[in-house]
């Protein structure tokens, strides 16, 4: 590897990092939404695989670092792998200690990317040999993981009692759409679908207020008086060792072994499922919240890493929830990338070792400094400057704006129908990581029927 090529990689790296810590910090910045597209642009441009690759694991540290800013201050997710967290960081913000979230949570990111990056390079070329295999059984694996997720979840029985209908409902709309020319037969509308599902939750309630009674049921709330703990100061270069207690660096540590073994299975599903266990036994309120937002973020941040790397060295196929969705155009961004043809086939282990070692390491030492040391000033201001309702509002716009590109007007309808769908279900106690598994299994399902 040539040197003008390493300066190449960190600058992608540099500029990845700076440019999704600000992304980042804003609410509802999903990472299939926001780094998906810039990552297809870089490999159709024809940059080098291995400063995509630089570019793309540094974007994905550096955005799972940033969400800690809109849980902990907004209680909205950056994106839906910390969906599971706004329940356990609202308990912090209830206690004054929304800067003390944010620390726990990028502390537990940092551990999550230093226990998942060499576990998943070993894993990956454990799995090299038995890459035809998989390869020929990939969506049976996926169908499994939606029942095994389903089997997991607390409402069992209506998990797995919506995964045919979710499947009829997700490659019907793919069916109708081919066949009335919205997009060209075979084309699989994707993204949208997955954003769809994402706000679910928030399209339901947009239209259970164009109900009259319903929206003048509502409770009603003054304006409320938030107050800011004042927190020990954090010296020169925050040490996540020291920020986290052991307990929560060793639950972390835990935590990102699992996830980054377990990578073909929901990063989402996962995560609120071993988030809760490891913090069950914990009574105290607030310690409890500590812990869980923690290892729910090293957690995340070791799947979406694994679930990148080990399809991408071992398989070349997107054999991943991770691979499918941020990390679909470094398997296959026709003309240049194919699934015959990508960054499996182009780079050595040498390269993504190295290509993964710079992204992550650029990334964790900008975005942790800028998360952890101004965490106060970042909630002051998001306080003080951002309206919720805003934000909301520029996440539902960026939905239905993918919905468009994705496969025209007939597709807004589609995404608003597959939201309030999966919205009621989420409702009804079916968590994101089985929506998103039956959104990755529709065709295999429906084909079997």
């Amino acid at each position: 590897m040539s040197i003008p090529l390493i300066l190449q990689m960190v600058f992608a790296s540099a500029v990845a990092a700076v440019m999704y810590t600000i992304i980042g910090a804003a609410p509802g910045a999903d990472e299939t939404a926001t780094i998906a597209p810039i990552t297809l642009v870089l490999v159709l441009s024809g940059v080098n695989p291995a400063v995509i690759l630089s570019f793309f694991i540094s974007a994905i540290v550096a955005c799972k670092l940033i969400d800690a800013v809109p849980v902990s201050v907004a209680g909205i997710p950056a994106g839906v792998m910390s969906t599971p967290m706004v329940e356990h960081a609202m308990v912090l913000k209830k206690h004054g200690l929304t800067d003390t979230s944010i620390r726990k949570i990028a502390s537990g990111a940092i551990i999550g990317t230093i226990v998942s990056i060499p576990v998943s390079l070993f894993l990956a070329n454990a799995l090299i040999p038995f890459a035809n295999v998989i390869k020929q059984y990939g969506d049976v694996v996926f169908f499994i993981g939606v029942i095994l997720l389903a089997l997991m979840s607390k409402n069992r029985w209506v998990s797995l009692a919506s995964i045919l209908p979710f499947a009829l409902l997700i490659q019907g709309l793919r069916y109708l759409y081919w066949e009335i020319g919205a997009v060209p037969k075979g084309t699989n509308v994707f993204t949208s679908f997955f954003l769809a599902i994402t706000i679910g939750p928030v399209i339901l309630t947009l239209f259970e207020l164009l109900n009259k009674d319903k929206r003048n049921s509502m409770k009603r709330f003054d304006k409320k008086t938030i107050n800011l703990k004042d927190t020990e100061e954090i010296g020169k270069f925050p040490n996540p060792f020291k920020i986290l207690t052991k307990k929560e660096t060793v639950y972390s540590v835990i935590a990102s072994l699992i996830g980054s073994v377990t990578f073909i299975l929901s990063p989402v599903g996962l995560t609120t499922f071993f988030g809760e266990l490891f913090a069950s036994r914990t009574e105290d309120p607030v310690e409890k919240a500590s812990l869980a937002v923690s290892t729910m973020e090293a957690l995340a941040q070791a799947t979406y890493i694994s679930g990148a790397l080990i399809p991408l060295i071992a398989l070349g196929i997107p054999l991943s929830p991770v691979a499918l969705g941020p990390a679909n155009p470094l398997f296959n961004a026709q003309p240049v990338y194919t699934l015959e043809h990508n960054m499996h086939h182009l780079l050595s282990n040498g390269d993504f070792v190295w290509s993964t070692l710079i992204g992550a390491t650029i990334a964790s030492l900008f975005t942790y400094f800028i998360a952890v040391k101004y965490s106060r000033q970042i909630c002051a201001f998001v306080f003080k400057k951002i309206p919720h309702e805003a934000l909301l509002g520029l996440f539902f716009s960026l939905v239905l704006l993918l919905a468009f590109m994705d496969a025209g007007l007939i597709n807004i309808a589609g995404v608003l129908l597959i939201g309030i769908v999966s919205g009621l279900l989420y409702r009804l106690g079916v968590n994101y990581g089985v929506l998103f598994m039956i959104l990755y299994s529709a065709p295999w399902i429906i084909q079997r029927l």
